[in-house]
């Protein structure tokens, strides 16, 4: 069957549905699907259209374009020009979503969502999440199925769409990571905190915790992995503090997943002190290199914990506590077993049952010869 997929951002960027999409889309392509992706471009520097790994790309402009909020009217023009069986919008906190939604109701063409929700470090956007959930209900409530990507997710939104719980269908996150270099080996003094560089991702609550750590493992060091606007704030606070030497804040490109995996390798911790996740990405990569993860205890970070696959502590924790947490995981030297965790694999598979569940009830649009798909013509974007 054709699937869009419709995603504010996608590869090259980074961040976890942008990897999502990265790691499904060529496996249903592998299923037989013929995936396309519609997502935007507010610098209007990437390419319009492009083939990546079997999936069939097109972007088109948004704006701010400083800012994520991804007005791009072109959404709708190029949903309701094309031809799809089913349409799977990845993603809701921007205004992709309701414009991608509306075109989709109006065209009555069968959609899913996945939520992929996640926090935010402007008050004002956390403020107005409410009235945000409840301008987007009636568009949710046409959805052919529901997506969360963790029980915590699928309930919350449940409760807040006003959406009947057996409509969503829980499909975790795959954890998948390349093996490690050979000659890799764990530093038993390193910290890696993984994440977007957001305030509320709670990178700056490590490096605050940093100088207590010192003192209690001497030769503790971070690497803060990660991009964004929070980045300037970080580095403000690490000189404020003298951490020059003891802390690294550095990106790593999606595209280079061995440079990553070597790094996640290497940790003696991997920390993640967010406010709000549903399902981190980040995280299942750290454990699928058997890495010891202590994390917030807090949304869907608090279900990773009760299932034994972390450790959490209080979201509240003041820079003693979480580098006496820090310090304890440092000296115990734990030997994380090899855990039995979601794997792409089984969330492209997965994905691919509810599409066809979804269409078994309605007319399958026929893919033309070679399965190639026809956009619109990619002018005014």
């Amino acid at each position: 069957m054709r699937i869009l997929m419709v995603a504010a951002r996608c590869y090259p960027l980074i961040g976890g549905i942008e990897t999502h999409i990265q790691e499904v889309g060529p496996r249903l392509v592998t299923l037989g699907h013929a995936v396309d992706v519609l997502t935007t471009d507010p610098s209007g520097e990437l390419p319009v259209e492009e083939e990546v790994r079997g999936m069939r790309v097109r972007r088109v402009r948004a704006w701010p374009r400083e800012l994520d909020l991804y007005f791009a009217p072109r959404i709708y023009t190029a949903i309701r020009r094309g031809t799809w069986d089913l349409i799977h919008f990845q993603g809701y906190n921007t205004f992709v979503a309701p414009i991608g939604l509306f075109a989709a109701v109006r065209g009555d063409l069968p959609f899913i969502l996945t939520f992929h929700s996640g926090g935010h470090s402007s008050r004002l956007r956390n403020t107005v999440r409410g009235t945000q959930h409840a301008l987007l209900r009636p568009l949710v409530a046409q959805a052919a199925r529901l997506i969360g990507v963790s029980e915590f997710e699928a309930s919350f939104f449940s409760g807040r769409m006003g959406v009947p719980r057996e409509r969503f269908v829980v499909i975790p996150n795959g954890a998948a990571m390349p093996a490690p270099s050979p000659g890799i080996k764990v530093d038993p003094h390193l910290i890696v905190s993984g994440g977007r560089l957001e305030r509320y991702k709670g990178h700056h609550r490590v490096i605050g915790a940093l100088p207590e750590l010192i003192r209690r493992v001497p030769d503790a060091r971070l690497h803060v992995v990660g991009t964004g606007p929070y980045e300037r704030e970080l580095r403000r606070l690490v000189a404020m503090l003298g951490l020059e030497k003891r802390v690294t804040i550095a990106g790593i490109a999606g595209s280079e997943r061995q440079k990553m995996a070597d790094l996640l390798a290497r940790a003696a911790l991997f920390v993640l002190f967010s406010d709000y996740e549903a399902h981190p990405i980040a995280v299942m990569e750290a454990l699928s290199l058997r890495r010891p993860v202590l994390v917030s205890d807090t949304s869907g970070l608090r279900e990773l914990a009760a299932k034994g696959l972390c450790r959490a502590i209080p979201p509240n924790a003041g820079p003693k506590e979480l580098a006496a947490a820090m310090a304890d995981e440092l000296k115990a030297h734990r030997e994380v077993p090899d855990l039995a965790l979601p794997d792409w694999d089984a969330c492209a598979q997965v994905l691919s049952d509810v599409y066809c569940d979804v269409l078994s009830s309605r007319s399958v649009v026929r893919l033309p010869p070679g399965g190639v798909m026809s956009w619109p013509p990619a002018t005014g974007v």
